[in-house]
């Protein structure tokens, strides 16, 4: 399969993905990322940045941008996958703390703006914030509760805001709306366009990027390929989804798939049926997660979760495709919007994100071993990988900022279970969720299988 089959982002990025040279022989520098993702390619940008004296190389085993970064839904949202009461508690945080890693997030978006137009980086971004659609009475009541919860952490109606049907309908006209819950703190970009923009952008700044070059070990001071050895004072592991792939990870993260599909331009008069003029990323309040946006060309991107987590965290081109998801998907957008009900579809795909065994992202950077790391952004990496880029550069370059405070960094979730448990509670989890919104549909009563799942997915 060429690069450019793997997604609808690929596919349409303007890039030839012809690989870089992989590296050839042992080599020496002063940090070396393992991954060419947002989150390698972040930290290497901010790094150069700051220090342009630093010798920098970032190791990949395919091409920049071949996973999660190149395949998401190409949402720059605020979104963290831990709840803001979830953070206040961790050892050493607060409600401040909380507050602040919030206020971090939603600078970060303006911190990727500030970037694409200072590099010249086309990637569509539009800022038309994130509407998500209530559509039945538990929904709406959710809706409600999230609003209530972000009134109480000092969010405005300029940070989030519930509303009515009417209000809803005016943005997009999606089926059964009772309401919905709108914020501004949400861009829609093109990521593979984002992410070869970067790669070519720390090159210019004098980063090196080896690619088709496999690592079989990150150890303190080196990383080692197949094809040869870079030493380095410090190793960052930007590897996200693919972690398990490195000996002693296999339990750091869970593979988890996503998938999505993508219709083909839809006319004029499609659009008028449907909306969303303004161009904002949409869901709604379902469990089991949708993401959608309205891309530059026309046509409309639509993913979710459903696909099953493989035993002993697995990762297989195979696990990319399943067809099941993708009718489901299909399926489930032209119920959200019954106007696209004869739209042809072009473009199927799918790809591991990671998720840590407590639902919480983390960065930091282990001194005495000079390994920095950031993921397990549970698919809202996007914007994280930003924030976390900029927090691995002052860590590194040991800048007492406030960001090396926030109360992600350094934080350590546990291990996993070993198999078999390990599939059997992942998959038990993915399933309750869509359970629980079958549930909803038949009670027209909240989820109690989502309340009771809800701490261990990120929740209070």
């Amino acid at each position: 399969m060429s690069y450019t089959d793997l997604s609808y982002w690929h596919a349409s990025s303007g890039d030839d993905f012809v690989p870089r040279p992989h590296l050839a022989s042992d080599l020496d520098v002063d940090v070396a990322i393992v991954g060419a993702g947002f989150t390698g390619l972040w930290t290497a940008y901010y790094l150069a940045v700051a220090d342009p004296s630093l010798r920098i190389a970032v190791i990949e085993k395919e091409v920049a941008g071949f996973g999660a970064s190149g395949r998401n839904g190409g949402w720059s949202s605020a979104l963290f996958p831990a709840s803001r009461s979830k953070m206040a508690k961790l050892k050493g945080s607060s409600r401040d703390g909380a507050r602040r890693q919030t206020d971090a997030m939603r600078a970060s978006i303006g911190e990727i703006e500030k970037a694409v137009a200072a590099e010249g980086i086309d990637c569509d971004f539009h800022r038309g914030g994130n509407l998500s659609f209530a559509r039945s009475p538990s929904q709406l009541a959710r809706a409600r509760e999230e609003v209530e919860d972000a009134r109480s952490w000092g969010d405005t109606e300029d940070d989030v805001r519930l509303l009515t049907a009417e209000e809803t309908l005016g943005m997009a006209r999606a089926s059964d709306v009772l309401g919905g819950v709108y914020t501004p703190h949400c861009a829609r970009i093109h990521p593979s366009k984002l992410v070869r923009g970067l790669a070519r952008a720390v090159e210019k700044r004098g980063v090196t990027i080896y690619e088709q070059s496999p690592v079989v070990e990150v150890a303190p001071s080196q990383v080692r390929t197949v094809q040869a050895t870079v030493r380095a004072e410090y190793v960052v592991r930007a590897t996200e989804g693919y972690t398990a792939a490195l000996p002693g990870h296999r339990r750091t993260v869970a593979p988890i798939y996503s998938l999505v599909v993508a219709t083909e331009p839809l006319p004029d008069r499609l659009w008028d049926e449907v909306g969303l003029a303004d161009k904002p990323t949409f869901s709604d309040e379902r469990h089991l997660i949708i993401y959608g946006q309205r891309a530059a060309d026309g046509r409309i991107v639509f993913g979710g979760r459903g696909a099953p987590y493989h035993f002993a965290s697995s990762i297989s081109p195979d696990y990319d495709r399943a067809e099941r998801v993708f009718r489901g998907l299909r399926t489930t957008l032209t119920d959200l919007f019954p106007a696209l009900g004869d739209v042809a579809f072009s473009h199927s795909w799918g790809g591991p994100l990671g998720v840590p065994r407590d639902w919480m992202a983390s960065v930091g950077l282990d001194r005495r071993t000079g390994i920095g790391w950031a993921g397990g952004y549970v698919g809202d990496g996007v914007t994280t990988t930003n924030l976390a880029g900029r927090t691995l550069a002052d860590l590194i370059r040991g800048v007492p900022s406030d960001l090396v405070t926030l109360p992600w960094v350094d934080h350590r979730s546990r291990r996993w279970e070993p198999e078999p448990l390990r599939w059997l509670g992942v998959n038990a989890g993915l399933r309750a969720m869509a359970v629980a919104d079958r549930e909803e549909r038949l009670t027209k009563k909240p989820s109690r299988i989502a309340r009771a799942m809800g701490p261990l997915i990120g929740g209070h």
